[in-house]
């Protein structure tokens, strides 16, 4: 089975001289200006038209009654339509989220390396979520675990927006971070 991409889905046809899609049938042409000609027209007047303007004729809408065809330059209409999901691709590093674990007897040497990942992160654009991992009977120290949370929490604020407050989930305390927009003075 083949996997499809976003890109193997034409956005619009092309049509050629002797392509039998729309063979016999007539068309309702829009020019290269955007303007939509009256009566519909049969397919080898509009590749006609088409070839006299040095465009290509393009199918926009199959499933209209008649068919709706555009005279414009498909490679164009390609360029710009790979383009634009290129784009997309770019912007959607920001969703992505990263992770950092703390633990509760944790060194101040530590402490402080993990930190500077996090400010790395955030400034990449990435969220970040923190979580202080317990083992054993230091869960009988939650209220310590706290503590080191709010000690991040307190070390990021001018860095980062707190998504939500820290919250115990089974034998982790976790906590997320989004970064802050810098106002250009």
């Amino acid at each position: 089975m083949k996997n499809f991409k976003k890109e193997d889905y034409p956005i619009a046809k092309l049509i050629r001289e002797r392509d039998r899609l729309l063979a016999g049938r007539e068309v309702l042409v829009i020019t290269q200006d955007g303007e939509k000609l009256e009566t519909p027209m049969s397919v080898d007047d509009a590749l006609k038209l088409a070839k006299d303007a040095g465009l290509d004729l393009v199918l926009v809408a199959e499933k209209a009654e008649p068919p709706v065809c555009k005279i414009m330059d498909f490679g164009k209409l390609q360029y710009e339509h790979k383009k634009r999901l290129r784009d997309q691709r770019k912007s959607n590093h920001a969703n992505k989220v990263k992770e950092v674990k703390f633990r509760l007897r944790i060194e101040q040497h530590d402490y402080e390396y993990k930190l500077n990942h996090i400010l790395e992160f955030l400034e990449k654009g990435y969220k970040v979520k923190t979580s202080l991992m317990f083992r054993g009977r230091e869960m009988a120290h939650k209220d310590f675990g706290f503590e080191l949370i709010n000690r991040v929490i307190k070390d990021l604020e001018e860095h980062a927006k707190l998504d939500a407050p820290p919250k115990m989930v089974g034998r982790n305390i976790t906590v997320s971070f989004s970064p802050v927009k810098k106002s250009k003075h």
